[in-house]
């Protein structure tokens, strides 16, 4: 046989097989936990992309599963169902949370707190459907973090008020953020981003550039009011235009005062940068209910994250760290 013909095919069988292991940039996108989640990674081969995409999204939905308000067998729905009359045995991964999530309501002073929910439930934003003043009177008692009784030794959780519900869509998603990016960096991806609705987390950078982040215009969706440049962090923003409907030209939107049980109004949007998605969820939901000045001044006092907030007259506003 001639040898020049068996190095060429050998020369353009090697080619081919090196073209099929050629890293590059892999994506996806699906509709999970309520929201449009994204995952974007730079893989060097196609097994390795493809598997990262399929864990993320697994990830999500096995979140989704656990703590979706809207799924009656979620252990969050069992704990809305049961909490208020015994003690419940919660995993631990629930438990971590909810422990998180009092602990960030100790530190914004209620402006966060998962009780909200206790009002919340009544509210159907599809349906422009919202509580009367005097169901949110009978209901207000039950907002207050300091309800939830957590067991360490036990892993139970209980309500101290019968009429307490909790609802973890102000961290579930940083959350389930953070685990994916957790997942992805044991597989061995350095660039990457995941996403899900305002949260967004990145691995790395850009291939050699910063990824380029934006925050959405509160009143054009096509539109970004602000683009940030950013590695190796996470962002996460808070709106008035994420779940909302209109009534005699009022927004009742889906972030409530815990104090008052209604919608808050001071702020538009609330974008929070700092290293955890999880903290970062929170942060901006809580910012979002304190307003401006407090919101601001409380994240000025919180070494590694900034904020980026439009005002009700939406004027952009800036914390400290990001003015330097």
């Amino acid at each position: 046989m001639n040898i020049r013909f068996i190095n060429s095919a050998l020369f353009l069988l090697i080619g081919a097989f090196s073209a099929s292991l050629k890293a590059e940039w892999y994506s996806d996108s699906a509709g999970i936990m309520g929201t449009n989640i994204y995952v974007e990674v730079w893989a060097e081969t196609p097994v390795q992309g493809e598997l990262a995409l399929r864990t993320v999204m697994a990830e999500m939905e096995r979140i989704n599963q656990l703590m979706s308000p809207y799924i009656d067998t979620s252990e969050l729905s069992v704990i809305n169902a049961k909490a208020g009359q015994q003690p419940v045995v919660i995993s631990d991964e629930m438990f971590e949370l909810i422990d998180k999530s009092v602990k960030i309501s100790k530190l914004t002073k209620g402006a966060f707190d998962i009780t909200f929910a206790s009002v919340g439930y009544m509210y159907n934003y599809k349906q422009s459907e919202r509580p009367d003043e005097a169901m949110i009177a009978s209901l207000l008692d039950a907002i207050n973090y300091k309800h939830i009784k957590l067991n360490t030794e036990n892993k139970t959780v209980a309500f101290t008020h019968k009429k307490v519900k909790i609802d973890l869509g102000g961290i579930a998603k940083g959350h389930a953020v953070d685990n994916s990016i957790s997942l992805l960096q044991r597989m061995g991806i350095m660039h990457g981003l995941v996403t899900a609705g305002g949260d967004t987390r990145l691995i790395g950078d850009r291939r050699g550039k910063p990824w380029i982040v934006g925050i959405r215009d509160p009143r054009n969706k096509d539109k970004q009011a602000v683009v940030m440049p950013l590695q190796d962090s996470a962002m996460s923003t808070s709106g008035d235009y994420e779940r909302y409907f209109e009534e005699d030209g009022k927004r009742y939107h889906h972030i409530l005062s815990p104090k008052t049980g209604k919608s808050t109004y001071d702020v538009q949007s609330v974008s929070i940068i700092g290293p955890s998605s999880t903290f970062n969820d929170a942060l901006s939901t809580a910012v979002f209910v304190m307003g401006l000045r407090e919101g601001l001044g409380m994240i000025n006092r919180i070494d590694g994250y900034d904020a980026v907030v439009m005002d009700n007259q939406r004027k952009m506003h800036y914390s400290t760290g990001l003015q330097q």
